[in-house]
């Protein structure tokens, strides 16, 4: 794919979510307005449709998040898939994103931009690498996106892995280095501020430290992560169609709320009427816990089922886009914490997540007063404890209440299949997924026909749909 052909998938992004990015690039009196802005805008934009889009949808069908029941749904949720039904994402991810990333930086470095804006070109073009690698076990790495390659070469996931840490590196040190902030409105999420870039890449370390189970770096790059809900890396979004939310858009315009639904199993920990909930047992309220304001953000009961809430919580139209969040960097520092540190870290990270949720945390339009996430102690733990009535070790008991709050706070986001395969074997305290029909859940996208066909460097034999990437071997 050539330079030309790139910036082309440029143009059809702008066409299709013009409006989420209008008016940002009008600036001209910027010393620096020339086209590397445009394409760094829409590798953003490419990004934010990866990480958010039928990729997070597939994925979260395949961790008990959403079931099909109609159409091409209905045979992802019984697992009834094809190398085809992967096209649209991988390329998503290694044109709309990270080709696009590639070539912003090349454009960047020609029109003598340098430092921060290489470094967000970078992160970017991480966040697309590593999701990927996540998604489909080994990848294109060094010759992703690159067109002097047409046949780029496949590496393992685990090299893949220890790359992306690298590429953050030379990312953070270029945004240290406070020179060439990009053109005004150009980055649409955080307008080229570095300090907030910076704190976005040590979780985005965390985020794949986690993925390969060295839980020791996570813990140490969570540290240094994202410090504040301001520093969320979010996408805005807006009342046209055109620049709308990406799961308004298919939940409340495309599929007619008839072709996928919310699945009971992940509704049952927050839905607190029990003659609405279709499997009380599993209701996260306590004494110290009311999930009412949780359930109304996310979700809503029609004539189809239980539905992510279009109207005013997860899935509306303004609703912004959350890649990689405070919270997330909360609920790491507890799990990582806990398995490196011990009990008493993991406990303390995880009372600072319900502080931030007892003051609203990030459900948009909360009645407070359905909210309560009162500091757990160690006693609710212990054997009889009102987190441990099965009787469990305590330890296991305060790990399975973090995999299960962050399996509930990532509904929606593709980290929610990440952890769902990488804990699958801890059988105590994992998240109790059960496949949707046989005896096993689904492990990996599968390679596209459209690299199958055109590139001889696929790994043969493909890889089963069921079959666990190395990290998770």
């Amino acid at each position: 794919m050539n330079r030309i052909t790139i910036l082309l998938f440029v143009s059809l992004i702008f066409t299709a979510c013009s409006d989420l990015v209008d008016g940002l690039n009008e600036n001209p009196n910027s010393p620096t307005s020339s086209s590397y802005q445009y394409i760094l805008t829409g590798a953003e934009v490419g990004n934010t449709l990866f990480q958010s889009g039928e990729a997070a949808r597939k994925a979260g069908i395949f961790c008990g998040y959403y079931t099909g029941i109609d159409r091409q749904h209905q045979g992802f949720s019984e697992y009834a898939v094809t190398t085809s039904d992967f096209d649209a994402q991988w390329n998503d991810a290694f044109v709309n994103t990270i080709a696009n990333a590639i070539v912003a930086e090349e454009a960047a470095v020609e029109e003598g931009v340098g430092g921060i804006t290489l470094g967000i070109t970078k992160i970017i073009r991480a966040f697309g690498l590593g999701t990927s690698a996540s998604l489909w076990g080994g990848i294109p790495f060094d010759e992703a996106g690159r067109p002097s390659f047409e046949s780029p070469a496949f590496e393992g996931q685990i090299q893949v892995y220890d790359k992306l840490q690298s590429l953050l590196d030379d990312a953070i040190a270029d945004l240290e280095s406070g020179a060439g902030r990009p053109a005004v409105g150009s980055d649409i999420h955080f307008d080229g501020n570095p300090e907030a870039w910076i704190e976005v890449a040590h979780s985005l370390k965390a985020r794949f430290y986690m993925h390969t189970k060295n839980y020791g770096m996570a813990y140490a790059e969570a540290q240094m992560g994202i410090s504040s809900p301001d520093n969320d890396l979010i996408t805005p979004h807006g009342t046209a169609l055109g620049n709308a939310n990406l799961n308004y858009q298919f939940f409340a315009i495309a599929s007619r709320q008839a072709d996928l639904v919310t699945a009971d199993f992940i509704a049952s920990f927050v839905i607190p009427d029990e003659a609405d909930n279709p499997m009380f047992s599993n209701y996260r309220g306590n004494a110290k816990t009311d999930e009412t304001a949780r359930y109304n953000y996310l979700f809503e009961i029609n004539s189809f089922g239980i539905q992510p809430n279009t109207g005013s919580g997860f899935a509306a139209q303004e609703e912004p886009t959350r890649i990689i969040t405070y919270y997330e960097n909360l609920l790491t520092l507890a799990e990582a914490g806990f398995r490196t540190q011990g009990f008493d870290t993991g406990l303390g990270h995880l009372n600072e997540f319900r502080a931030y949720m007892a003051n609203g945390g990030y459900l948009t339009n909360a009645d407070m007063a359905n909210i309560q996430y009162e500091a757990y102690e160690a006693a609710d733990f212990e054997s009889g404890g009102m987190e441990n009535e099965d009787g469990i070790a305590a330890d296991d008991a305060l790990l399975r209440e973090i995999l299960e709050e962050r399996y509930v706070t990532f509904f929606g986001h593709i980290e929610g299949f990440n952890d769902t395969r990488r804990t699958l074997k801890e059988s105590t305290v994992r998240v109790q997924v059960e496949p949707n029909t046989g005896a096993q859940l689904p492990q990996r996208f599968l390679y596209p026909t459209t690299e199958i066909d055109r590139n001889p460097n696929v790994p043969t034999p493909v890889p089963d749909f069921f079959e666990p990437t190395p990290v998770n071997q």
